[in-house]
């Protein structure tokens, strides 16, 4: 009798492993039966392509599945074309289930696949057509913070993983001057600017003593954090970190500082991408990635003066009612700049004093928002200064989103290379635009849906992320948080850089102005530093069509408000509405509009 329910027990696990079997073998390699498994399936396959990106979002650890961060992202040309067949082939996949007989959120998840794929896809043509050194966000300074500030050492085990990484760089930075050349060949070459100041940033890199590089100095400080270990073995794994650093991190830049050597004697220019093969395509199909939309570039340029003289209105009797009537506004912001009630000592001091009073800020609106939202994220945001290293390059302002694991908090990085360009009256918007109710608010708050896919609790839409923190700047102002008309002026002052922003990148990019012109021209509206606006300016050349998002989001935000309250009268519920916005992770702006508009209809009754 045993004997038959052992073997009884044994057919039905036998089955069981079967049944599991077949349905991790359909997951994987046909289409699922359920489209609920196929977009995580989407998920794993394009994460799995980049270990970077899961250490992270860090998604999987809580699953006990950690390889993935002793490894640095493949970047070699066979492995970028692997990934657009991927995905070709799950955008072929998807296109295959009937959209029509989908609802709810799975309707969505189609729907905002279905426009990421097709991007992404499409980048085959134009996937030489960027700078992969550049001054902002380029591998030569993106990776020394990915390690310093993103990969976790808690343990030995980790630590280890550290090492493996640093090991990796040299294979990297192998297959990333391979592409280079390949872009040389195909003359893609990036501005001299770029040359310049990627070449100063990487000689500074290399040349401090292995021992006091951020990479070795944050996992010293990580390592003296972890309980209970032992100083031999911290010893060793300092000792080895220090011989990755010398023989192969700073071997590998040291390649890289070679072939810029050569490029700064062939490169003269500072111009736009009209000026690469194809240019003006790839420049239109950056603006339909960035903006979501297929608004031409010439429209956006006009919506961008229409803006900027509106906004310059605004300023203008705001002005007038503190009594600063005389000058241009940029003659008027410039006595603002260097009005010492303004600004903070130029000192160790000064630069904790700024992190502290952009931390006070975030904590007071975070108090205060209970007549906007009724949802808040569970993760807190903390202010950091952007490391030293890439201050130069850097923007004024980022933010990197929680870890979904709930490891790491949500971090904005404030730049203080110099105290000088931090001035009390704009820094309220920047942190409501950064944190809360900006970015923080928003990425957090998608982190922690549930019941959606996990690829839509990512911020993979620039025009809805910036255009919802563009639009918590002035939420912030309708709530009572800028009623001195200092703080509404540094507002103005953002939004103003941000409607320029429509004027010259599409000047830089499609009417082809010169560097020199479009600072200038963002010098004479803004008010802003030459040294800001230099930076902001050189931001657009390398990243075309990035800073659209921006204003072309926010735009469509406020008119999907005054659309439901037109619609509503009384019936309309500003949190509600903000559920609607936040409640369904990132969305290209043409599927945000049809949730507010069915919202509309359901309210309506």
């Amino acid at each position: 009798m045993i004997k038959k329910i052992a073997k009884w027990f044994g057919g039905l696990f036998f089955l069981g492993v079967l049944a599991v079997s077949a349905f991790l073998v359909n997951a994987v390699y046909f289409k699922p039966w359920s489209i609920d498994v196929f977009f995580e399936r989407v998920f794993l396959k394009i994460g799995s392509t980049s270990p970077e990106m899961l250490s992270q979002i860090r998604v999987l650890e809580q699953f006990g599945i950690d390889g993935h961060n002793a490894h640095l992202d493949d970047i070699s040309q066979e492995e970028q074309l692997r990934v657009i067949e991927i995905m070709k082939s799950e955008l072929a996949v998807l296109r295959s289930y009937d959209r029509a007989s989908l609802g709810g959120q799975q309707a969505i998840s189609y729907d905002v696949l279905d426009h990421l794929l097709s991007i992404k896809a499409g980048v085959e043509r134009w996937r030489y057509h960027d700078y992969p050194l550049n001054q902002m966000s380029g591998e030569q300074n993106r990776l020394p913070e990915f390690l310093a500030e993103v990969h976790q050492i808690n343990n030995i085990k980790e630590a280890d993983y550290y090492l493996s990484r640093l090991g990796e760089v040299d294979r990297k930075f192998d297959q990333l001057l391979d592409s280079l050349k390949i872009r040389e060949e195909k003359n893609i070459l990036p501005p001299r600017f770029v040359i310049d100041s990627v070449l100063e940033e990487m000689r500074g890199f290399i040349a401090v003593p292995a021992k006091e590089n951020i990479l070795y100095t944050s996992l010293l400080e990580r390592l003296s954090k972890i309980e209970n270990l032992d100083k031999q073995e911290q010893d060793h794994i300092l000792s080895q970190g220090e011989l990755l650093i010398e023989t192969q991190v700073y071997t590998a830049y040291q390649g890289l500082i070679d072939y810029f050597d050569t490029l700064q004697l062939k490169v003269v220019e500072n111009n736009g991408v009209w000026a690469l093969p194809d240019g003006d395509a790839y420049y239109a199909y950056q603006v339909r990635n960035f903006t979501s939309t297929d608004i031409a570039p010439a429209e956006l340029h006009r919506t961008g003066l229409e803006e900027v003289a509106r906004i310059e209105a605004e300023m203008t009797e705001i002005f007038a009612s503190i009594g600063r009537t005389s000058g241009t506004i940029s003659e008027r912001f410039s006595a603002l700049n260097n009005d010492p009630q303004f600004l903070y000592e130029d000192s160790d001091l000064g630069r904790e004093r700024i992190i502290a009073d952009y931390q006070a800020m975030i904590d007071e609106i975070d108090a205060g928002l209970d007549d906007y939202f009724d949802l808040k994220p569970k993760m807190g945001v903390e202010v950091r200064r952007v490391p030293e290293f890439k201050e130069q390059g850097s923007a004024g302002a980022y933010y990197n989103p929680p870890a979904m694991d709930g490891s790491r908090p949500g971090v904005f990085y404030a730049n203080l290379r110099d105290v000088y360009e931090t001035k009390k009256f704009g820094m309220r918007t920047l942190a409501y635009h950064e944190a809360v109710p900006g970015h923080h608010f928003q990425l957090a708050i998608a982190q922690e849906l549930e019941g959606v896919p996990t690829f839509r609790k990512m911020g993979l839409f620039n025009a809805y992320s910036e255009g919802w923190a563009l639009y918590s700047e002035k939420l912030a102002k309708e709530a009572g948080f800028q009623e001195n008309p200092y703080d509404d002026l540094g507002r103005l002052q953002a939004e103003m850089f941000r409607a320029v922003r429509l004027v010259v990148d599409t000047g830089i990019h499609y009417k082809r102005w010169s560097r020199e012109q479009a600072i200038e021209y963002m010098l004479e509206k803004t008010g802003m530093t030459e040294t800001e606006v230099t930076t902001e300016i050189e931001r657009y050349m390398v990243w075309p069509g990035q800073a659209l998002a921006y204003k072309t989001g926010m735009l469509k935000i406020l008119e999907l408000r005054e659309r439901a309250k037109e619609a509503l009268g009384s019936k309309f519920d500003i949190r509600q509405f903000h559920n609607v916005i936040l409640t369904n992770g990132a969305l290209p702006l043409a599927v945000l509009e049809q949730q507010v508009d069915q919202w509309i209809a359901v309210k309506e009754g």
